[in-house]
């Protein structure tokens, strides 16, 4: 799509009149909102109209999820306190400034959450990191530990070193647009650590994950579930996205959606270690196939 603006340009330029340059913004922005944003953006380098043009409030509007102003309350509060008045400030701005920021990775809830649209699908993506996850024996440090990792949206992860209980639960109410949904646990077997600025994994409490499956669970305020289970034995040191299971949306008027999902392991017949959970990530369903490992 660039070189094909390249190829306007020159076109109109070869031609020795205003060309492209002479039409109306309102008929540029009118041919605009048809195209994805990363086209837009580009068109808008062609001339000043369509620059002009590419600002326009109704161009955008179409690019962000039906229930955007929802998103925005929930993500920067209502004004009244909860975002210091960000809410304000995001709903006065363009409608291309707001697209700009809600592709951004915006944290709420205390830093625990994260969300941001997807600029190839529009969607809404989400992630809930491990610290605003329920995982019995966090506070024991004989079990789990919080350690700091590059390698995490959050900037930290929690490690199993051994327990004979694994269970992690988590919950979410969002205003997530109308659309199907995946839900998935991010984990890596091992832990990665850098050793002369190179990537290495230590396997060293890694183990009971090949003897019985983890089972994921996932359920909606509206009725729906899913279960799922599989054995966990990627190799270490790679971070793999384990599908729990799918839910749909299907009115965006609905104030929100409430999920609660866990993973568990709670044969206490053996122990069980070695294992990263970075976070739950919540994507469009159209990413389950780039994201499923089983």
């Amino acid at each position: 799509m660039g070189s094909g603006a390249s190829a306007l340009r020159e076109e109109a330029t070869a031609s020795g009149g205003g060309g492209l340059g002479e039409l109306p913004e309102s008929c540029v922005a009118m041919v605009l909102m048809h195209l994805e944003p990363k086209d837009i953006c580009r068109f808008a380098k062609l001339n000043r109209a369509f620059f002009g043009a590419s600002s326009a409030d109704f161009v955008w509007e179409l690019k962000l999820p039906g229930n955007y102003q929802r998103v925005i309350e929930k993500v920067f509060g209502d004004g009244d306190g909860d975002g210091d008045g960000e809410f304000s400030n995001v709903m006065d701005s363009c409608k291309k400034d707001v697209y700009a920021l809600l592709c951004r990775c915006n944290s709420f809830d205390e830093g625990t959450k994260k969300v941001w649209l997807d600029v190839d699908t529009g969607g809404i993506c989400l992630a809930v990191s491990a610290k605003g996850l329920t995982i019995t024996g966090i506070d024991d440090r004989r079990y789990w530990k919080h350690i700091p990792s590059e390698e995490s949206r959050f900037s930290t992860v929690a490690y199993l070193q051994q327990i004979w209980w694994f269970e992690v639960n988590g919950e979410v109410e969002f205003p997530f647009p109308a659309g199907n949904y995946s839900v998935f646990f991010r984990l890596q077997l091992g832990r990665a650590f850098k050793w002369f600025g190179r990537r290495q994994c230590n396997t060293e409490h890694i183990h009971g994950w090949d003897i019985k499956p983890v089972h994921f669970q996932l359920s909606t305020s509206d009725g729906q579930k899913a279960v799922s289970q599989c054995f966990i034995k990627e190799p270490p040191g790679k971070w793999i996205n384990y599908h729990v299971g799918d839910f749909v949306v299907e009115n965006s008027n609905k104030k929100t959606t409430r999920l609660k999902f866990s993973m568990t392991q709670i044969d206490c017949t053996h122990t069980k270690g070695g294992l990263c959970v970075d976070s739950v990530v919540i994507y469009p369903n159209t990413y389950k196939d780039r994201l499923k490992r089983f």
